[in-house]
C-alpha cells in the first residue's frame, strides 16, 4: 500500500462491515471503524507524518485481524497507546462530562435522563474513582435501583451509564466498561399495547373539544393528531410553509421538543403525503389572510407552542372525563389512527405516512392488519 504523505485520502483496512480505516484528523493520526452496530473511534495521540502512518497501519490491521477472528476488545485497551491511561475522574466527574457532552446534541427531554443520574451516583459511589467501579461494583448499584424504581427506570439508568462508560473509553477516562452484564440482568415484562380508540370514542373526544368553554381552542390540533397519525412534538411545531398553498398535503421533517427545541424527525427522516379533503377544509379554515409561513398552525390559546404538560393535564384529561371515554394518553391519537388506518389502507403506505418502520409498525400494529392472526372457534 502506497502511503503517500496526503493523508486525506483514508486508508482503508478490511472489507464490508469490518474495514478500519486511518484518518488524518487536525494533522493527528486516528482509526475509525465498526463493529455490531457501533463506532468505533481511536485516538492515536500520533501527529500525521511518514513514521506515524506505518505505526497507524499496524494497529489497524491488529484491529482488522482481532474483528475476523472474533478477538475484538470492545474496551479499546488493548490498542491504546501505551502512554494512554486512564484518567483518575470520579464516577460522578464522567457521567458529569458526558451530560455536558450530549448537552447540545439532545432535547432537554434526553438530557433531563441523564441527568438524573447525577444523584443516585453521587449517592453510592461518592468520591470513587470511574476507573474502580467493576462489574460487581455496578452490579451492586443496578440492585440498589431497584428497590426504589421501576424495572424499565433502571434499565434507562443503566442504558444511560453504558452510553456513558463507552464514551469514557473512548475519550481515555477509563480503561473498560462494566456496565454491560449488569444491564443484561434486567428483565422486563412484556406489556399489554396501548387499546386504539374506537371511531366512537375519537368522535366524543372531538365533539367534548368543540362544546368545552376553555378548551375548544385545542379542537383542531385534536383533529389533526386523529387525522394523521402525527406525533404530538411534530403536531405542535407544524408551519404553514410546510403545507403546500391549497393545504392539500403536507411535509413533515420536524419536531418541537420541550422547551420549544426545533429539531429533526424522530426518525431523522422526512415524509410527505396527501391529506383528507375533511382535513384539508378544516386547515384552510384556520389560514389567516396574512397568515406567514413560519407561523405556526396549531398555537397555544395566548401564541407560542402548546405545552404538552398543561395540554395533558387539563385540556385533554378533563374533556375524557366529561366526555366518559376510559383515559389514554394523547399519544393514542396516533395509535388509533395506524389501527383504524391498517383496516383500509395498504401496511407499507401507513408506515410512510407515519413514519414508522416498517418492521416496527407490523410488530406493534399486527392485529389490526387484515388477515393477521385469529384464533380459531374450535367448539
Amino acid at each position: 500500500m502506497n502511503l503517500t504523505p496526503n493523508i486525506g485520502i483514508r486508508l482503508v483496512f478490511g472489507y464490508g462491515f469490518m474495514q478500519v480505516k486511518v484518518e488524518s484528523f487536525k494533522d493527528w493520526l486516528r482509526l475509525r471503524w465498526s463493529h455490531e452496530g457501533q463506532r468505533y473511534s481511536l485516538a492515536l495521540g500520533l501527529p500525521n507524518s511518514e513514521v506515524n502512518r506505518t505505526v497507524a497501519v499496524g494497529k489497524a490491521t491488529t484491529i482488522h485481524l482481532d474483528l475476523i477472528s472474533g478477538n475484538f476488545d470492545q474496551t479499546l485497551a488493548k490498542y491504546r497507546p501505551i502512554n494512554q491511561v486512564a484518567s483518575g475522574i470520579t464516577a460522578l466527574e464522567l457521567v458529569k462530562r458526558f451530560t455536558d457532552y450530549k448537552a447540545d446534541r439532545l432535547s432537554p427531554t434526553s438530557i433531563s435522563k441523564f441527568k438524573a443520574l447525577h444523584k443516585p451516583v453521587a449517592d453510592f459511589f461518592g468520591a470513587k474513582a470511574a476507573q474502580s467501579v467493576d462489574e460487581d461494583l455496578a452490579d451492586r448499584f443496578r440492585m440498589a435501583l431497584a428497590k426504589n424504581l421501576k424495572p424499565s427506570t433502571v434499565k434507562e439508568r443503566l442504558v444511560g451509564l453504558n452510553e456513558c462508560w463507552n464514551w469514557g473509553v473512548r475519550r481515555g477516562h477509563v480503561i473498560q466498561n462494566p456496565w454491560r452484564q449488569p444491564l443484561k440482568q434486567i428483565k422486563l415484562s412484556p406489556s399489554q399495547k396501548p387499546v386504539p380508540f374506537t371511531q366512537h370514542e375519537m368522535q366524543s373526544i372531538l365533539d367534548g373539544f368543540r362544546r368545552h368553554r376553555h378548551y375548544k381552542h385545542y379542537a383542531d390540533y385534536v383533529e389533526f393528531l386523529m387525522s394523521t397519525g402525527a406525533r404530538l412534538g411534530e403536531t405542535r411545531g407544524l408551519l404553514w410553509k410546510h403545507l403546500t398553498p391549497d393545504c392539500s398535503a403536507i411535509w413533515i421533517g420536524e419536531s418541537v421538543a420541550r422547551g420549544g427545541i426545533r429539531k429533526s424527525t424522530k426518525t431523522n427522516r422526512a415524509r410527505q403525503f396527501k391529506l383528507p379533503e375533511r382535513v384539508q377544509q378544516l386547515l384552510l379554515a384556520r389560514r389567516t389572510i396574512n397568515y406567514a409561513g413560519d407561523a405556526l398552525v396549531f398555537p397555544a390559546p395566548r401564541g407560542g407552542i402548546i405545552n404538552d404538560g398543561n395540554f395533558l393535564k387539563r385540556a385533554w384529561r378533563k374533556v375524557l372525563n366529561k366526555e366518559g371515554v376510559d383515559y389514554r394518553y394523547p399519544y393514542t391519537c396516533r395509535h388509533s389512527f395506524i389501527s383504524h388506518a391498517l383496516e383500509i389502507k395498504k401496511p407499507m403506505d401507513v408506515a410512510e405516512m407515519v413514519g414508522h418502520d416498517p418492521q416496527v409498525l407490523f410488530s406493534r400494529y399486527a392485529s389490526a392488519i387484515p388477515g393477521s392472526l385469529e384464533a380459531p372457534d374450535i367448539l
